[in-house]
């Protein structure tokens, strides 16, 4: 069915079809309409305009559903370019360890983390792994993302790994979402490998990439370059590796220290090099002489009590940014983008407009979509929100607790 929306009290987000991202103070402005109306054709957005231009001729009818939008805003949905949504069994027994002191790597060293992540899902069937992420997916979509980057990682072997990403592609194939794979194999060392990093590595280059590509599993490679993870080396070798079969990189990077995932991301042309609390002049220059969008993770930040990437002296240098949830059980256990858009307004000052526009187009673009979504565009998929009444768009992060969607089309 054909939707109209007409007397929409504010179109926001709109653009042209080339524009890609938004960077430094151009991230301030965004594109709206007052009082307008917008037609979806098979679902794509055919045309757009203001009220006194609407179309006499458009009759509802079986085929045509025309929606009164009076005093609401329609959005175009979010784009989550970075969660952990496939996974076995929450971790809130970690919550209580983060409570009572324990550091992300303390709790990593006694067996928990990625690691209890890693038991459990090689325990869990397929089937499992595939309805639970179900319910997060359609859990996700009713906050009003309407397109989901999926990390791998938690399998740490080559049959866990190709179970999580299988799992993924039939996510792909069976929900409305649009979904990008991710293979994180490089997400930390298995306990058998604990002391030897190079025996995985082999395991990772010599028997999971090319399964991988096999069954055309993943989209992007990533590696957790950090302190007590991947060094800068090891994570170049995994890539270099990956590059043979075509996997464009979206690094972890810089999270816990200054580890130069930044600057071999960008080596090597990484679609994206996310976390990023731990950023400064040298990563920022490299960074703006790149095509890698940065993209912040505030709510890991606030679940685990570290300090906050440096939103606002990065918009500052020119640099663009993207905003996602990091879906995961351990450190960021949910994925409603409304409430990432408020931690990114309170805690990293960014203003409402930067903010959407980072969750919007710049996180299309952080996981290869902007040309089909993002925005509010001809031609692009008709992913869109429709928000209850509003008096302005500074209501969504400043409610933060609030519902304000009234409806999701995607």
């Amino acid at each position: 069915m054909d939707l109209v929306f007409k007397n929409i009290k504010k179109l926001c987000q709109i653009r042209t079809t080339d524009i890609a991202m938004v960077k430094g103070a151009d991230m301030a402005t965004l594109p709206s309409l007052d009082n307008a109306y917008i037609c979806i054709r098979e679902g794509r957005i055919h045309s757009f305009g203001s009220m006194n231009t609407y179309p006499a001729d458009i009759p509802e009818s079986s085929t045509v559903r025309i929606i009164d939008a009076q005093n609401k805003y329609l959005l175009p949905a979010f784009c989550d370019s970075h969660t952990h949504l496939v996974f076995a069994a929450w971790r809130e027994t970690e919550f209580v360890d983060k409570i009572q002191g324990l550091t992300y790597e303390q709790i990593a060293q006694k067996g928990g983390g990625i690691l209890n992540s890693a038991r459990r899902l090689q325990n869990t069937s397929e089937q499992e792994l595939y309805e639970s992420a179900l319910v997060r997916i359609e859990e996700i979509k009713k906050f009003g993302t309407g397109a989901v980057e999926i990390k791998s990682g938690y399998g740490l072997n080559t049959e866990s790994e190709l179970k999580m990403l299988r799992v993924i592609k039939r996510l792909k194939e069976t929900t409305s979402l649009t979904i990008k794979s991710t293979f994180l194999g490089a997400h930390t060392y298995p306990e058998a490998f604990r002391n030897n990093h190079e025996g995985y590595i082999r395991e990772l280059i010599d028997y999971m990439l090319p399964a991988i590509n096999n069954e055309q599993l993943a989209d992007y490679i990533d590696v957790f370059c950090d302190r007590g993870f991947f060094s800068v080396d090891e994570t170049a070798k995994i890539l270099e590796a990956a590059s043979k079969y075509g996997l464009q990189p979206k690094i972890h990077a810089n999270e816990l220290d200054f580890s130069g995932g930044v600057q071999v991301g960008v080596r090597y042309q990484a679609r994206s090099v996310d976390h990023l609390e731990c950023i400064g002049d040298d990563e920022m220059e490299t960074l703006l002489h790149s095509n890698t969008m940065p993209t912040l993770l505030p709510s890991t930040a606030f679940f685990l009590g570290l300090h906050y990437p440096p939103a606002r002296n990065m918009i500052q240098r020119g640099l663009p940014i993207a905003l996602a949830s990091d879906y995961n059980p351990g450190t960021s256990p949910g994925g409603r983008m409304s409430f990432i858009l408020s931690l990114a307004c309170i805690q990293m000052k960014m203003t409402p407009e930067e903010a959407l526009n980072a969750a919007t187009l710049n996180s299309a673009y952080a996981m290869g979509v902007e040309h089909e979504l993002g925005s509010i565009s001809i031609g692009k998929k008709a992913n869109l929100v429709l928000t209850k009444p509003l008096d302005n768009l500074s209501f969504i992060p400043y409610r933060y607790t609030n519902d304000f969607i009234d409806e999701v089309f995607i």
